[in-house]
């Protein structure tokens, strides 16, 4: 028998196309609370709320580092789910009204005193993020169960991650429509962006159950006779961690995503400072530039996803950030006069952004199954959840360390009320790195780490046929005892 040098993937069904939108749709809601918040909340803690700047990058921090705690809890409990709806559906189900709840209430101000602000924005960060980790993490770790092609996974989160800036681009539509209606009330005008952004993001999430409910449960009905052959005692949740932390090609896609990600957001928080306080425009800019980076990654998604067929993950990487870290040295370099600029500067951050969403993620199920082939267990919560905690952690660091710089830059907070402030010449040169150079040495450094992550398309051709001779080979015994009986 001939074997060809690189061998041929286990068969896996393709997914449906409604299979994919479906579940692309789950994304659609948190996509679009996120950029509303990525793009807005720090900016309006600070200029509308009348928050001192470090105590509202003190709420990022907090916020954050809560969200990181609760996500491997989630994660670890959606693993051990029993339920007849499967492991992860259930969560989703229960969490979308109080998801889109808990985002509303984020918007108001309830009190002028700074500590009681700081008090309140503390604890609907401590909600908000809890029931958002309580629908998008069992709802993310979905991916590896719904399919084990490795390009089908690629074509998966490429329809995730297309929704998912269809709902960042509907997010700041809104955002430019109603603060644009409010201009002389912003703080009213935050108000109805809660309430109208609340709903737009809930909706779809039942939306997805509903068309992933048949394909979610096959996939849970193997999962369930696969798990009953397994011999393997589970593990405590500090093993668990240990396992996931040895795991090398993981902590390699952690690391890329965490810088990636990173670049991304914290731009984002920062971009509405840089426009009005260096470029002088008003939050109309903001929302305008943001829209062209959301548009153009969504485009890009399906772009990108096409060429990783052809030529894999890394080299895609590589050939989305390059474009990237020219967007960045254009936006240090960025004049107020040419303002006109920052549109094809955020195109080519769409770019990054876009790589930014698919690679790092599509890396993801193939690291799982490179851990399933060594512990011989699947642990997909654990994985996801720690992607996220360590990301949020970070984040959670680098925007206290904003709103700090700020502080100490000199930045002056606008009153309630009041017009915009002139900033200090110390402030605006701070806005600019922390727009600028900050996420682009980030960038860097995750292109260092793509070069050394292992799991090419053949290694991962590889790891299906192991599993699968495992499969077999623990089958083989149970079969022949039921011969002899």
């Amino acid at each position: 028998m001939n074997h060809p040098s690189v061998p041929e993937a286990p068969h896996a069904p393709k997914l449906r196309l409604v299979t994919k939108l479906a579940y692309g749709l789950g994304d659609f809601g948190p996509a679009l609370i996120t950029n509303i918040l990525i793009f807005f909340l720090l900016y309006f803690m600070v200029n509308v709320a009348g928050l001192d700047p470090g105590l509202a990058g003190a709420v990022m921090l907090i916020a954050n580092i809560w969200d990181a705690v609760n996500d491997p809890i989630v994660g670890v409990l959606s693993d051990r789910t029993r339920s007849r709806f499967g492991r992860r559906l259930p969560w989703i189900f229960w969490g979308g009204v109080p998801f889109g709840l808990t985002f509303l209430l984020q918007w108001l101000i309830p009190t002028s005193n700074q500590w009681g602000l700081f008090g309140y924005y503390v604890l609907m960060a401590f909600l908000a993020n809890t029931f958002f980790t309580v629908v998008n993490l069992p709802y993310t770790a979905l991916t590896p169960e719904l399919t084990q092609d490795y390009n089908d996974r690629t074509s998966l989160n490429s329809f995730r991650f297309a929704f998912a800036s269809g709902g960042g681009v509907i997010g700041l539509l809104l955002a430019r429509a109603i603060l644009g209606q409010f201009e002389a009330q912003p703080e009213r005008g935050y108000l109805v962006l809660g309430i109208v952004g609340a709903i737009a993001a809930t909706l779809p999430i039942y939306l997805c159950i509903f068309g992933i409910w048949k394909p979610v449960m096959r996939a849970e009905h193997k999962r369930v006779a696969a798990a009953e052959d397994n011999t393997h005692p589970q593990e405590s949740l500090l093993k668990q961690i240990k396992i996931a932390f040895s795991n090398r090609p993981f902590l390699i896609v952690v690391g890329i995503y965490l810088c990636t990600w990173l670049a991304f957001q914290n731009t984002g928080a920062i971009l509405p400072f840089y426009v009005v306080s260096w470029l002088r425009r008003s939050e109309q800019t903001v929302t305008e530039a943001a829209l062209v980076v959301q548009i153009t990654a969504m485009l890009m998604l399906f772009v990108l996803s096409a060429v990783s067929r052809h030529y894999g993950k890394k080299a895609t990487f590589y050939v989305g950030t390059s474009v990237w870290l020219i967007a960045q040295i254009g936006l240090y370099r960025l004049q107020p006069e040419q303002v006109f600029l920052i549109y094809p500067l955020a195109a080519l951050v769409g770019v990054g952004v876009a790589t930014a969403y698919l690679i790092p993620w599509s890396m993801l199920p193939d690291v799982i199954e490179w851990d399933e082939l060594q512990t011989g267990q699947r642990r997909e919560g654990i994985f996801y959840s720690f992607m996220s905690l360590i990301q949020k952690v970070c984040r959670g660091v680098a925007l206290l360390l904003i709103g700090l710089m700020l502080k100490q830059a000199g930045f002056i907070e606008r009153l309630p009320g009041q017009p915009f402030p002139e900033q200090p010449p110390t402030a605006q040169e701070a806005i600019r790195v922390a727009t600028a150079l900050f996420p682009l040495v980030l960038i860097l450094i995750g292109m260092v780490l793509v070069y050394f992550y292992p799991i090419t398309r053949e290694e991962h051709t590889k790891i299906l046929l192991q599993l699968k001779e495992h499969q077999r080979l623990k089958a083989k015994p149970e079969s022949q005892g039921d011969e002899k009986r």
